[in-house]
C-alpha cells in the first residue's frame, strides 16, 4: 500500500508543478508585475525584461514537464528543482533588501511581504520537483489516467499549498470587498487609450504639439498626463485627468495652463452624465459659492470662533475684524 501511495505522490507532482508554473507566468506577464520579486534586484530599465524572461522560462519548464519523457524529461525536472531552489535564495535576498516587498510569484497578487509561508512554499515545490526525477510517465500521462489515490494526494497537497499561499487572501479580499480606486494599479496604456478616444482629446488636438506626453503622474483615483501645446501664440501645458478604472462612460477632464504665468486659461469638463469628483474643475464665483453654502446650511459661524462676537465698526462686517473687547481696550 505504501509503495502505491509513494508512486502516486511522485506522479501527481509533474502536472501540479506545470499548472503552477503556467499560472505564475500568466500573472507575471502583466505590466504591473515588473517591479516585484527578483526584478527588484536589477536596475529599473532591466526589470521588465527580467520579468518576461522569467515568464518564458516558466512556460518552457511547464511544457517540458507535461510532454517530455526519458533523459530530456529528467533535465527539465532538474532545472525545475534548480528554479525553485534559487527562488528561495532570491526571496531571502529580496526580503533583506526590502522587508516590505512581495515575492512576485503570482504577479500583482503577491503583494504581502515575504515571510515564512512564502519561503516554505518555494522549498516544498523544490522538494516536489525533486521527487519527479527518474519517473517514467510524463505529466500529461499522469493527469490523463487519475486514480482515487491520485485525487486524495492532490487534494491534501492543494490544501497544504493553500495554507502557505498569502495570495488566496488577496483574491478573497478583492472578490468580497473590492479594491479602492486610489489603490488600484490601473494600466497606463488603458488610460492612454481612454484619453485618445475621448471628445476632450479631439477638442484639444489642434493645440498640442506632440502626441506623446511630456510627463505623467498618479494622484488618488486619477492619472494625469501633461502635453506641450501652443494657443494663440503662447506656450501652454495641456493637462489631462483620466480616472483609473471605473465604467467606460467615465469621462476625461483637461485644463490648459499658461506656461509663463501658470494661470489656468481654459478647462474642459467630463464627457459624461455622471457628476465626477476630482481635479481639474471650474470653481464657482465667490458670490455663488456663498449663496450655495448658505442654502446648504454651511455658511453660519462655527462655535468657538471670533465670528461669535459681532465685529465693531472697524471690522465693517468682516469676521476677522476686532472684537468689542479689543475696541474697548483701545478706547
Amino acid at each position: 500500500m505504501f509503495p502505491e501511495i509513494l508512486e502516486a505522490i511522485r506522479e501527481v507532482q509533474a502536472p501540479l508543478l506545470a499548472a503552477l508554473l503556467l499560472l505564475g507566468a500568466a500573472a507575471k506577464a502583466s505590466p504591473r508585475s515588473a517591479g516585484t520579486g527578483a526584478a527588484l534586484l536589477v536596475p529599473q530599465r532591466l526589470r521588465r525584461p527580467v520579468t518576461l524572461a522569467t515568464c518564458l522560462a516558466e512556460v518552457g519548464l511547464a511544457v517540458g514537464l507535461l510532454t517530455l519523457t526519458g533523459p530530456a524529461a529528467d533535465v527539465v525536472r532538474c532545472l525545475t528543482v534548480l528554479l525553485f531552489a534559487v527562488s528561495v535564495g532570491v526571496l531571502l535576498v529580496v526580503r533583506r533588501r526590502d522587508p516590505e516587498a512581495g515575492c512576485g510569484c503570482f504577479g500583482g497578487l503577491s503583494r504581502e511581504p515575504i515571510g515564512w509561508r512564502t519561503l516554505s512554499r518555494a522549498s516544498l515545490l523544490a522538494v516536489a520537483a525533486a521527487t519527479t526525477i527518474g519517473l517514467g510517465p510524463n505529466g500529461w500521462t499522469s493527469a490523463s489516467e487519475p486514480t482515487v489515490t491520485h485525487g486524495i494526494v492532490l487534494g491534501v497537497e492543494l490544501l497544504l499549498l493553500g495554507l502557505l499561499s498569502p495570495e488566496l487572501r488577496e483574491v478573497f479580499s478583492r472578490a468580497t470587498t473590492g479594491e479602492p480606486c486610489a489603490l488600484r494599479e490601473g494600466s497606463p496604456r488603458r488610460s492612454l487609450r481612454r484619453l485618445r478616444r475621448s471628445d476632450v482629446w479631439r477638442t484639444n488636438a489642434k493645440v498640442m504639439l506632440a502626441d506623446e506626453p511630456e510627463d505623467t503622474w498618479r494622484h488618488g483615483c486619477w492619472r494625469f498626463l501633461r502635453y506641450d501645446g501652443m494657443r494663440h501664440g503662447r506656450r501652454v501645458d495641456v493637462v489631462y485627468a483620466v480616472r483609473v478604472g471605473g465604467p467606460r462612460r467615465t469621462g476625461v477632464r483637461a485644463a490648459l495652463v499658461d506656461r509663463e504665468s501658470g494661470a489656468v486659461i481654459a478647462t474642459f469638463g467630463a464627457v459624461t452624465t455622471l457628476d465626477l469628483q476630482g481635479p481639474p474643475r471650474r470653481l464657482p464665483k465667490p458670490r455663488q459659492a456663498a449663496k450655495r453654502d448658505e442654502a446648504e446650511g454651511r455658511g453660519g459661524p462655527k462655535p468657538g470662533t471670533l465670528a461669535e462676537e459681532p465685529p465693531g465698526e472697524a471690522g465693517r462686517g468682516m469676521p476677522g475684524g476686532p472684537s468689542k473687547e479689543i475696541q474697548g481696550a483701545g478706547a
